[in-house]
C-alpha cells in the first residue's frame, strides 16, 4: 500500500530495546516484547468514509482477514509463507499493558487479528495484526498507544511453527491507522540478528502487508453502500 511505503520511508523511527519482557502467555501467545524501531503514522483522507464502525459494522472473518492469497506474500526478494493466524474478540487476552488495555475498552476493541510468517529461506519472521477499534480517532490513539515511547504495552506476536520467539533482539514495527482499524506489520531477522539497514526491515514489512487488503475490501463496500 502507498500509505505503508510512505510510512515506512518517512516516519519517525524510534530506537528502544527490543528484549524478552518475560512471561510467555498461554494460548499461543508469545513474551511481552516491543519492537526496538517502530513507525507510526495517522489515518488518511483517503480512508474517511471509515472512520466510524457504525458504517462497518460486520465482524471482520477470518477467510477475509487472511485469504488464500495472503498465504504467501513476497515484496522484491522477500517470499513469506502465513505459519498460522488468529481472530480473537477478547483484546485483552492477546495484549498487554494496563494502558493499552484501559484504550482498548475505551475505543471499545472488538476484534484483534493476527498472523504469523515466515520466510521460506528461514531468514526472517514477522507478524501482521490488526486491531478494530470503534473510530479513527480510537485507532489513532491505539497508535500513539503501541509506541514503545509511551510504555503503555503491545500485542502479544502470535506463536506459530518457526515464529516460536518473536521480538526477542532487534525487530521493526510499522503501525497506521486505516480508518477505524490500526494495523501493525512487525518484522525482524530470525533469531533478532540487527540488520545492517532498516532498508531491509522495511522490504520485509511491505511482504507482509498483504492481508491489510481487506480494509480496503471494507471501504470500498462502505463507499458502495453510500452512493445513491
Amino acid at each position: 500500500m502507498v500509505a505503508v511505503v510512505v510510512a515506512a520511508v518517512v516516519g519517525a523511527v524510534v530506537l528502544m530495546g527490543g528484549d524478552d519482557k518475560g512471561g510467555a502467555a498461554a494460548g499461543g501467545n508469545g513474551s511481552r516484547v516491543m519492537p526496538t524501531a517502530f513507525t507510526p503514522q495517522m489515518g488518511d483522507k483517503a480512508m474517511a468514509k471509515l472512520a466510524s464502525r457504525d458504517v462497518d459494522k460486520r465482524p471482520v472473518t477470518q477467510g477475509e482477514a487472511f485469504p488464500a492469497d495472503a498465504k504467501t506474500v513476497t515484496y522484491q526478494k522477500f517470499s513469506f509463507t502465513l505459519a498460522g493466524s488468529k481472530l480473537t474478540d477478547d483484546c485483552k487476552s492477546v495484549t498487554w499493558g494496563e494502558r493499552l488495555h484501559a484504550d482498548l475498552a475505551q475505543y471499545h476493541c472488538s476484534q484483534i487479528g493476527r498472523g504469523a510468517y515466515l520466510s521460506q529461506d528461514k531468514k526472517h519472521a514477522g507478524q501482521f495484526m490488526w486491531i478494530n477499534l470503534d473510530s479513527q480517532k480510537g485507532a489513532e490513539q491505539i497508535v500513539r498507544s503501541l509506541d514503545p515511547a509511551s510504555a503503555s504495552g503491545f500485542v502479544l506476536p502470535l506463536v506459530a511453527p518457526g515464529v516460536e520467539k518473536f521480538g526477542t533482539g532487534f525487530s521493526a514495527a510499522y503501525v497506521q491507522a486505516f480508518g477505524h482499524y490500526a494495523v501493525v506489520t512487525w518484522v525482524q531477522r530470525a533469531g533478532g540478528e540487527r540488520p545492517a539497514s532498516l532498508n531491509e526491515m522495511i522490504d520485509a514489512s511491505l511482504a507482509i502487508e498483504k492481508p491489510a487488503d481487506f480494509v480496503w475490501g471494507r471501504l470500498e463496500l462502505v463507499d458502495t453502500k453510500a452512493r445513491p
